[in-house]
């Protein structure tokens, strides 16, 4: 039977897995900003939601303790997190707002756009072709669905 904290880590894995790339350009802390903001601009994490430790996530990612606590503490500063002293750091009503772009797209179509136009510029740069990107998205996708 899984303890009380036990339940907590397996509920946070299954809502948001953290990782990290060194070498995209982006500071670690800014990437964990930004998994965090992803996470909650699609509802995976929800307000009251406990993030973990900031020690434990250190660990988990292999990281300075005190990247994550930049992270954190960023996050707080704009009022996406709350941290109550001796209990954690949560998930608060304030929603990641970034600004509308020229298509007056909401926050999360706008992320989902940048990430998709990186995304299929690197698969371009390494000589793949639009009509093969689909085949492999798609080969891909029935892939997953198998395991």
């Amino acid at each position: 039977m899984r303890t009380a904290r036990e339940a907590k880590t397996a509920v946070h894995e299954e809502v948001i897995n953290f990782s990290l790339d060194p070498a995209n350009g982006t500071p670690i802390y800014r990437q964990i900003i930004q998994q965090i903001e992803y996470a909650i601009l699609s509802g995976r994490m929800k307000s009251g939601d406990k993030l973990p430790t900031i020690r434990s996530l250190a660990v988990e990612l292999k990281t300075n303790p005190n990247t994550i606590a930049r992270a954190y503490g960023e996050l707080e500063i704009r009022g996406i997190l709350e941290t109550q002293v001796g209990s954690g750091t949560y998930i608060s009503d304030k929603k990641p707002v970034m600004e509308d772009d020229i298509y007056g797209d909401d926050s999360l179509n706008r992320k989902i756009r940048e990430v998709l136009k990186r995304f299929i510029q690197e698969l371009h740069d390494l000589g793949v072709e639009n009509r093969e990107l689909v085949k492999l998205i798609d080969a891909y996708i029935k892939e997953v669905k198998e395991k």
